[in-house]
């Protein structure tokens, strides 16, 4: 995850005091140092929507075998145990799971920043109540397109006016709310129209995800965006952070899945603002690109743990039988082991690149999925081959 808005504008929000503390880049268990992962938890595969991108593959209906809340309860503590600074709740949809509540609060008691990532078609003012009165620091809303664009991606006609009123419910009661936008060849012009949503909705935050070919979206894989048009994407959002910061309208822009970004930020500004380019490029230094298997977890609703939410071929253990601190520092299991010490093991384009110590291989996910290799190039890398091959940074 790139804070746009950090690396252009200086302004600092929760999750950068983990993204770029001075020791982040340099640890192998944890997002900074003497703190576990962020972990994401799939609480339940049910989903009231059925998106094209899903990496669950979640539908609407019961999947049996999830853990109970006994089992969730031990599996906090041990998040809990391990200084895990943030639960992220997903799903499926994390509202359908009956328990959730309960298990929010525990959460919060024992000192866990506790993250819902939602449709948001389920939010009403009553439900947008109950997660400000259990102080969940932020909800997360997944829109994928204006109007039927968005209702088209996520299987529902409606979701979309359905998403946009959970929106407005949850910051109406003061919640921090966000928006979710997976970039895909559906709904890449509507970036712009994001934007002014962002904008005339007084949303104060969005993270820009890049597509991951994972779940549903595995089929994706030709109709992600080029590579020149994940140029064009970036050149907007960097445009448009900038302008919401000249006329003082505070937004955290983000984006998610591709540390290119990062890079093409630096380069960018190198052109223009070289003292700026130099701050940029310490704050990625600083980062250490991606950190999956590092500082990011994924655990199923099934308890197994996994490298992060998209890379769920890969499994390390099950926190019914383990705790997750046990879990995450067991090196014997070759792909973990190999994330929290890559660059000896990439291959292609990812081998010979300079940028390494700010990008970390990028997102091995796809790597995967098109070459069948783990630690092949990611193709979904866009800088040119002169841009990673050249000697001046």
């Amino acid at each position: 995850m790139i804070s746009v808005t950090k690396l252009l504008c200086g302004t600092g929000y929760f999750g950068d005091s983990l993204r770029y503390d001075n020791k982040a880049g340099e640890q192998v268990h944890g997002a900074a140092a003497g703190r576990g992962p962020v972990v994401v938890w799939n609480a339940t595969r049910t989903c009231n929507l059925r998106c094209i991108h899903c990496y669950s593959g979640s539908e609407g209906k019961k999947y049996e075998g999830e853990l109970t809340t006994a089992e969730a309860v031990r599996f906090i503590d041990s998040l809990a145990e391990f200084k895990v600074p943030v639960l992220l709740f997903s799903g499926g949809e994390p509202l359908l799971r009956r328990d959730l509540a309960r298990l929010v609060s525990y959460a919060g008691r024992l000192g866990l920043r506790s993250v819902i990532s939602t449709n948001g078609t389920l939010i009403g003012l009553e439900t947008a109540l109950y997660l400000k009165s259990m102080n969940v620091g932020y909800v997360g809303v997944s829109l994928d397109g204006i109007g039927e664009n968005n209702d088209r991606f996520r299987g529902r006609q409606g979701a979309y006016l359905a998403a946009l009123d959970g929106i407005r419910c949850s910051l109406a009661v003061g919640q921090r709310t966000g928006l979710r936008f997976t970039i895909n060849r559906h709904n890449y012009k509507d970036l712009n129209a994001i934007f002014d949503l962002v904008e005339k909705e007084n949303i104060p935050r969005v993270c820009f995800y890049h597509l991951v070919y994972s779940g549903r979206g595995s089929r994706m894989v030709e109709e992600d965006i080029s590579h020149a048009e994940s140029r064009a994407a970036m050149d907007l959002i960097i445009e448009r952070t900038l302008d919401f910061h000249r006329r003082g309208l505070p937004k955290e822009i983000l984006t998610v899945d591709n540390h290119a970004d990062g890079i093409y930020i630096y380069l960018k500004m190198k052109e223009k603002d070289p003292v700026l380019a130099e701050q940029v490029l310490q704050l990625l230094r600083q980062n250490g690109g991606n950190r999956t298997g590092i500082a990011i977890a994924a655990v199923d609703w099934y308890g197994n743990v996994h490298p992060d939410q998209f890379t769920q071929n890969h499994t390390f253990g099950n926190v019914r039988e383990r705790s997750f601190g046990e879990i995450w520092t067991d090196t014997a299991h070759p792909v973990l082991a190999g994330l929290k010490n890559r660059r000896p093991l990439l291959k292609g384009r990812c081998a010979g690149c300079r940028w390494l110590d700010v990008c970390n291989g990028n997102f091995r996910a796809r790597a995967e999925a098109v070459t069948g290799d783990f630690w092949e190039s990611d193709p979904a890398c866009y800088l040119t081959d002169e841009e990673i091959s050249g000697s001046d940074k």
